[in-house]
């Protein structure tokens, strides 16, 4: 470890607190005194008096605490918590938590900033208006924002890269600091494995809410020491959003079920008053599986398709507009030539993606979403899209992709972004025949 990592190091563990003199490890705050729990829990909770290296790094002998530290160390009985997370319906009472010590979203950027100030700055991006170009959103009409619902389809939580790189103890305040910075009303994340211990705490202290679908094999576990199985994670703000509805999809192909999933949740803006729909999924990764990567777009699409249609509506979908407009996000692991893309582009639930905004014509997908070095070469591409409902909804903003000099040589993941991924930030406001 090299000494600029080596005092962020010691920086982060004067950071990471607990306000007991005498520390508990996370590994036991993840233990309840139940005896039943839910084979989710029995992944997540060990009664080992061995900690992991993340519950090591979260615990400090200190007793100065942060904003971030507290939220990251609880002494509660989480287990019991962890068995109500798997149903939507019966959603935990620390979700969404209004009041919380510390939950300032400036106040925990600033952390994050002070967390990472050994690292170079991050990626700085700006935010396109179609036909207008580059513009500051913070001073665009008050009244326009406030109606505007933004969305994120964010960085990947979990990738295999260099560890000195994406050590999680420094790489977390990376994936936080990204999140503050734009403050999406509605975050969409694939590949997380850290949901309990670090997301659902720290975004609930903000004042977001969230729903997490594991995968049923996920590689996670087959790592030592792991915080159980990775999956798709949506967020939403409950000050701009109410739950309607959350279901956790797992995706088929030919009828026969897969390992990737789906989080689609209904909301209500408390502005307009309009319900929307949002999803977030993660399609099969690699090329030689495009007929999978097909079939489970497929079998998205008929989901949202049962879903978003109103309670007596019609029974075929086919050609028919959904009653309930739809934002769909996620990484399809799919170039736009490939027939999944082309199956969302051409859906009679008439989407579009917003992602073209940035291209002079309005019909092209950027450049590249992800950027990166394998052992088989370089591989610059456009994999993640966010599609959305285009007889409902208005692109408002696009933020904007890094250049190459902004990403560097070595490309991403990097010591100033946490991804091979870039995050996608959109802002959308419903039209206005559309606001009744």
């Amino acid at each position: 470890m090299g000494s600029g990592a080596s005092r962020l190091y010691s920086s982060l563990a004067q950071t990471l607190v607990s306000t007991s003199t005498t520390t508990t490890p996370l590994a036991q705050t993840l233990v309840s005194t139940s005896t039943t729990t839910t084979p989710l829990a029995q992944t997540l909770v060990s009664t080992s008096t061995t900690t992991t290296p993340l519950a090591q790094t979260l615990v400090s002998t200190s007793t100065t605490t942060t904003p971030l530290a507290q939220t990251l160390v609880s002494t509660s009985t989480t287990t019991t918590l962890l068995a109500h997370h798997q149903d939507p319906q019966h959603p935990s009472p620390s979700q969404g938590c209004h009041s919380p010590p510390g939950g300032h979203p400036l106040e925990l950027l600033r952390e994050c900033e002070e967390a990472l100030r050994d690292r170079p700055p991050r990626l700085l991006r700006a935010f396109i208006c179609p036909g207008e170009g580059e513009v500051d959103r913070e001073e665009v009409d008050n009244d326009a924002t406030q109606r505007t619902i933004r969305v994120m389809q964010a960085i990947k939580c979990f990738v295999n890269c260099p560890l000195e790189a994406l050590n999680w103890a420094e790489r977390k305040y990376l994936i936080l600091e990204e999140i503050l910075t734009y403050r999406p009303h509605i975050l969409c994340l694939q590949e997380v494995d850290h949901y309990y211990d670090t997301f659902q705490p720290i975004l609930a202290s903000l004042g977001y809410r969230g729903n997490f679908c594991p995968k049923p094999w996920s590689p996670c576990l087959d790592v030592e020491g792991n915080n159980g199985p990775d999956g798709c994670a949506l967020f939403y703000d409950e000050a701009r959003l109410d739950l309607v509805d959350s279901v956790n999809v797992r995706l088929c192909a030919l009828f026969t079920p897969t390992n990737q999933v789906a989080v689609v949740t209904t909301l209500r803006c408390r502005v307009t008053g309009r319900r929307l729909c949002v999803a977030v999924t993660h399609l099969k990764a690699r090329s030689g599986w495009e007929c999978l990567r097909s079939a489970q777009g497929s079998d998205l699409l008929r989901n949202l398709a049962t879903l978003t249609q109103s309670p007596g509506g019609p029974s075929d979908p086919i050609g028919v507009a959904p009653d309930t407009p739809l934002l769909v996000c996620g990484d399809f692991n799919a170039v736009p030539s490939e027939d999944v893309y082309q199956r969302f582009a051409s859906s009679p639930l008439i989407l579009d993606s917003a992602y073209k905004q940035l291209s002079r014509d309005g019909l092209s997908e950027p450049a590249y979403t992800t950027w990166k070095i394998r052992p088989t070469g370089e591989c610059c591409t456009t994999l993640d899209y966010i599609w959305y409902s285009r007889e409902a909804f208005s692109v408002d903003a696009v933020l904007d992709m890094p250049t190459e000099e902004q990403i560097g040589p070595n490309r991403l993941p990097s010591y100033s972004y946490p991804s091979d991924h870039l995050s996608l930030v959109c802002d959308f406001s419903f039209k206005k025949q559309q606001e009744e």
